[in-house]
């Protein structure tokens, strides 16, 4: 794994991870369940960000940056 591929995958799971984050917190403020439904079930909450795209749009645009990244990292 040279150091183009680590930094494309690592930078992937980063962003990732923050917009699951993101994500919490926004289906938090929204209603509680979802949020608590978001923390023990990560797709879901992704699920939750396609339906509300108005208040989380930007949750799901990071997430799909952070997954082209993982594909280019390991293409």
């Amino acid at each position: 794994m040279d150091a183009t591929t680590a930094v494309l995958v690592f930078g992937g799971v980063v962003l990732l991870a923050g917009s699951w984050i993101q994500l919490i917190f926004t289906a938090t403020a929204e209603d509680f369940t979802w949020g608590l439904c978001s923390v023990f079930l990560p797709p879901l909450a992704y699920f939750y960000g396609l339906f509300e795209w108005s208040k989380a749009g930007d949750a799901i645009k990071m997430a799909i940056v952070g997954l082209v990244m993982i594909g280019c990292g390991l293409a």
